[in-house]
C-alpha cells in the first residue's frame, strides 16, 4: 500500500477532517487548475414523486442495475399489489421514487466501486433515490463514459467506509477535481468519438439481445427435469384471495397465519417437491446448518490473513473475496468454528432483497470467516455444484419466500427452516450430468459477456486515443 505524508493544512481543507488512505492518496482536496464538479455537471435534488398519477410503472434499485450500466427494471402497478411486491410499494410510499431525465447520469450511492452507474434513455423508468443524480454540462455520453472508466478511482476515493461496505454522497462528490488536460481533450474531439462510441453501444445491444439470464436457465433446467407445471404456478400466483381453515393453520410448529405462508402458489412449490422427493437438506449435511459470527468494527484488520463474508461479499451469486473486509488474526483464531472450505455454500439469511441469495466457495486456500446474516451449509455425498445450481432455483427460492419471518425488510431465515427444505435424492452421476446442462448453457452465456466487456473496453481505449492525440 505504501506510505503517504500530507499535512494538517490539507486536512482541514475537507469539511469533515477526513484522513483515510484513499482519501488522503487521491488528493482530491489540493487547489489546481483542475475542473471541479459544477464545470460538467449539476447535481440534482430529487423532486417529489405523485405516486398517486401513477398506474403502471417501471422502478429500479440498484439490485435492478448491472456493473455494465444495463437496467433491468420491475413492472409495477398499484392495482396489483402481491406478497412478492409488497416491499417495493412501500419504499415508494415512503418517498424512496424519482424520475430523471433522459441525459443524466446515476450514480449508486451504495458500492460505487460496482460502477452500477446509469446512463438514463429514452425509457420512462423509476429509480430509487439511493442513487445521486448528475446533468450533465458536457455531452452526456463522453462524460458518463469518463466516469466509468478514467474517472473512477476518484469516485470510489472520495465513498466512505459504511456499514460493511463503501457509501458515496453528494457533498463527498463535490471535492473531486477532475484534470483540464483530459477533459478539455476528449471535449474537442466530442464529435468524432460520440459517433464511434455509438456504433459500438449498437453491437453490444445485438449482443445483449442474445443473452438469457442464468437464472432462466437454472429454472428450465430444473423444470424439465422434475416436469414441473409452470402454467398452473403461474395461475396459482395471480391468486388474491384464498381461504384458511383451522387445520391447515396447523401446518407450521408455530401455528403461522401470514398470507405468505398460506400462498397457494407456495403451497404448490412445496407439495410439488415434497412429493418429488423424501430426502430433506439436513439429511446430507455432514454437520449442522450454523449461523457465522458477529463482530465489532475494532475486529477489522486490514493486515489480517482472514476475510469476513458477509452478505454483501456475494451480491450476483459469487463470492467477492478481493472486495470483502479482513479481520485481525486474533479474532479470526478465535472463530475457527465459524470458518469457510472449499464446497461449502453460504446463504444470506436476512433482508429483502438478499435473503435466499447463495454462492458456493471453489478457493481451495480460502481463509475466511462467515458473518452472523449468513449460513453455513456444509454437505457430505452430494455435488456441492448441483445443490450450489438448485439453491439458485426458484424451486428452493419460493420456499425461502414462503417460509421467512418478519416485515417490510427486516425478514428472516434460520437454518432450522432451511434444514427441513426438500433436496432432489439424485444419484451423483445424475446431479454432474444436470451440472453439465446447466454449465454448458452457462458458460455459452459468459461468453457473451466477455464479448460485450471487449466492446466496452473498445469505447475506453477510443476516449484514452484521444487524450493521447491531443
Amino acid at each position: 500500500m505504501g506510505v503517504i505524508k500530507t499535512s494538517f493544512h490539507k486536512l482541514s481543507k475537507e469539511y469533515s477532517l477526513r484522513f483515510d488512505f484513499n482519501y488522503i492518496k487521491s488528493d482530491s482536496f489540493t487547489n489546481s487548475n483542475d475542473y471541479d464538479y459544477r464545470a460538467l455537471f449539476d447535481i440534482i435534488d430529487v423532486e417529489k414523486v405523485d405516486i398517486a398519477l401513477l398506474d403502471d410503472f417501471k422502478y429500479a434499485e440498484i439490485g435492478n442495475v448491472q456493473s455494465g450500466g444495463d437496467v433491468s427494471p420491475v413492472n409495477l402497478s398499484f392495482n396489483n399489489r402481491t406478497d412478492e411486491n409488497e416491499n417495493l410499494f412501500k419504499k415508494i410510499e415512503r418517498g424512496d421514487i424519482f424520475l430523471p431525465e433522459c441525459g443524466d447520469i446515476l450514480l449508486a450511492k451504495i458500492r460505487p466501486y460496482l460502477n452500477k452507474n446509469v446512463l438514463v434513455g429514452e425509457n420512462k423508468i423509476y429509480f430509487t433515490t439511493a442513487f445521486i443524480q448528475l446533468r450533465p454540462k458536457i455531452d452526456s455520453v463522453i462524460l458518463y463514459n469518463l466516469i466509468r472508466s478514467l474517472f473512477l478511482e476518484k469516485i470510489n476515493a472520495v465513498s466512505r467506509c459504511g456499514k460493511g461496505y463503501p457509501t458515496l454522497n453528494d457533498r463527498d462528490l463535490k471535492t473531486i477535481h477532475f484534470p483540464r488536460q483530459i477533459i478539455d481533450s476528449v471535449v474537442a474531439k466530442s464529435d468524432i468519438l460520440i459517433n464511434e462510441i455509438k456504433c459500438i453501444e449498437q453491437e453490444i445491444s445485438v449482443l445483449k439481445s442474445s443473452k438469457t439470464p442464468h437464472i432462466d436457465i437454472i429454472n428450465e433446467v430444473f423444470g424439465q427435469e422434475f416436469g414441473f407445471d409452470w402454467k398452473k404456478f403461474e395461475r396459482l400466483k395471480e391468486q388474491k384471495i384464498y381461504s384458511l381453515n383451522l387445520s391447515n393453520s396447523s401446518r407450521s410448529v408455530d401455528c403461522r397465519l401470514g398470507c405468505r405462508f398460506h400462498q397457494p402458489a407456495a403451497k404448490y412449490v412445496m407439495d410439488f417437491m415434497s412429493k418429488h422427493t423424501n430426502k430433506r437438506i439436513k439429511d446430507f449435511c455432514v454437520e449442522p446448518i450454523c449461523l457465522g459470527a458477529s463482530l465489532s468494527p475494532t475486529n477489522y484488520d486490514e493486515s489480517g490473513e482472514y476475510k469476513y463474508i458477509a452478505m454483501s461479499s456475494f451480491p450476483n451469486w459469487e463470492l467477492n473475496i478481493n472486495d470483502s473486509k479482513s479481520v485481525s488474526n486474533e479474532y479470526a483464531n478465535r472463530n475457527q468454528n465459524k470458518t469457510l472450505q472449499k464446497g461449502d455454500i453460504v446463504l444470506a439469511r436476512s433482508g429483502e432483497g438478499t435473503i435466499g441469495k447463495v454462492a458456493l466457495v471453489t478457493d481451495d486456500n480460502i481463509q475466511a470467516i462467515f458473518a452472523d446474516f449468513t449460513q453455513r451449509i456444509r454437505l457430505d455425498n452430494y455435488n456441492q455444484t448441483f445443490a450450489y445450481y438448485y439453491f439458485r432455483s426458484m424451486f428452493f427460492q419460493y420456499l425461502v419466500y414462503k417460509e421467512k419471518k418478519g416485515l417490510g425488510n427486516n425478514t428472516n431465515i434460520f437454518p432450522s427452516q432451511i434444514q427441513d427444505f426438500p433436496i432432489p435424492d439424485y444419484s451423483l452421476d445424475k446431479q454432474q450430468e444436470i451440472v453439465s446442462k446447466i454449465e454448458t448453457r452457462i458458460n455459452a452465456q459468459k461468453d457473451i459477456d466477455k464479448q460485450i466487456a471487449d466492446k466496452r473496453q473498445e469505447i475506453s481505449r477510443l476516449i484514452e486515443s484521444a487524450i493521447k492525440q491531443v
